[in-house]
């Protein structure tokens, strides 16, 4: 594992301040944001369609604190972009939007430097104020949409209405993510580098993070690694490639049922992964939350705990949460000398399995579960045996 402490020159262009949202291309919009609203304590928030004169198109927006989600589907049977997509790669993330400071300049560096533009910088507008946009190609068929709202005070975005509220939530358990942490993009064998070099040159993002097949492996399969970051690291983006195994890995299994390079999975951050709140001398978090909405984890062995109570008594990191609850709850935890991080990962979130979420709580540590990997590794490989996959 390596972390870089070198982040090379400041940019000369505009900040990028955060992930302003995550667009999905799905088969029913309307479904998948309820599901996101049922199982992951998401919030309607906007919705534009034949209503509100989007003709092509319906887009469903969830919410959740500093999370935004838009599912969109097509009206048309013939339509192409979105209707391809859908074929050919199943429902999954078509775009990762940044919120950035200076459209221009970002943009201008991109075409410069031989960025493909989707489409060229324009302007939406309501009575809440405009927004301004750009769309850029990056890995696979996945884009970056670039936003500029800094003369917007609506909803989310020009064209959408509130959505209705949704009165289930009100009798679902509470659940607390805050934002998005990293999205992770995985690429066929020997495309990590060419999308890692993307980020740096389009975007003057640097190197945050890596591993390599040595240090992430199993009996079974391995992978490589390369974490992008802008110059603030509100924004992470790693990129993943298969390495050699004796069987396939998660990251070719993905690439094989994905059709070629995508998201494989968005973390969340959360301040409490449990949320240890005293009701008639239970237990209330998050994760169990989850759980009882319906959102299903992979599991790891019992024996990753034993191991991990035996590696702790030699460690100078001091874990605040019960172990007894992080391993009943089946949550992970990596650590060094300054401090640890605590996640645990969804099963697919849909049939194809090439999308999955993660759930991570910080405290003074950086990493992205290097010292997990052999267990997410052995948990994932579990259910592609299942699947006839590995």
């Amino acid at each position: 594992m390596t972390s870089y402490t070198d982040k090379g020159p400041k940019p000369d262009i505009g900040k990028f301040y955060a992930f302003d949202h995550l667009t999905f291309y799905v088969g029913n919009a309307k479904q998948a944001a309820s599901y996101y609203v049922t199982r992951l304590g998401f919030e309607p928030l906007g919705y534009k369609g034949l209503e509100t004169g989007s003709r092509k198109y319906a887009y469903h927006a969830v919410k959740q604190n500093r999370i935004v989600f838009v599912f969109v589907s097509s009206y048309e049977p013939n339509e192409e972009e979105a209707g391809y997509h859908l074929m050919r790669h199943g429902d999954g993330v078509k775009d990762v939007a940044f919120s950035v400071e200076n459209l221009e300049r970002i943009v201008a560096r991109a075409k410069e430097k031989g960025a493909k533009i989707i489409k060229d910088i324009w302007e939406e507008s309501d009575f809440n104020g405009r927004v301004r946009f750009a769309v850029l190609q990056t890995y696979g068929d996945t884009t970056h949409t670039l936003v500029d709202r800094s003369l917007y005070t609506g909803l989310f975005l020009p064209g959408y209405v509130r959505s209705p509220e949704d009165r289930l939530t009100k009798t679902l358990p509470i659940i607390q993510l805050n934002f998005i942490d990293h999205v992770v993009g995985n690429q066929p064998d020997k495309e990590m580098e060419s999308a890692a070099k993307w980020y740096e040159t389009m975007f003057q993002f640097h190197r945050f993070w890596s591993v390599d097949d040595s240090q992430i492996h199993t009996q079974y399969s391995a992978l490589r690694s390369i974490v992008m970051s802008n110059w603030e690291e509100t924004v992470k983006m790693p990129i993943n490639e298969p390495a050699k195994g004796k069987k396939k890995s998660q990251i070719q299994e993905y690439v094989d049922y994905y059709g070629g390079a995508g998201v494989q999975h968005i973390a969340l951050n959360t301040d409490d992964i449990i949320r240890a709140v005293s009701l008639n001398d239970n237990k209330l978090d998050y994760v169990r939350n989850l759980k009882e909405r319906g959102t299903e984890f992979l599991q790891v062995p019992d024996s990753y705990y034993e191991l991990l109570r035996e590696r702790l008594k030699e460690s100078k990191v001091q874990v605040a949460e019960n172990l007894d609850i992080l391993q009943e709850l089946k949550i992970l935890i990596d650590y060094d000398d300054d401090g640890y991080l605590l996640q645990i990962f969804t099963k697919n979130m849909q049939d194809r399995p090439t999308l999955f979420l993660e759930v991570i709580q910080r405290r003074n540590h950086n990493g992205f579960g290097a010292g997990n990997f052999k267990s997410l590794f052995e948990a994932i490989e579990m259910e592609q045996a299942k699947r006839g996959n590995l």
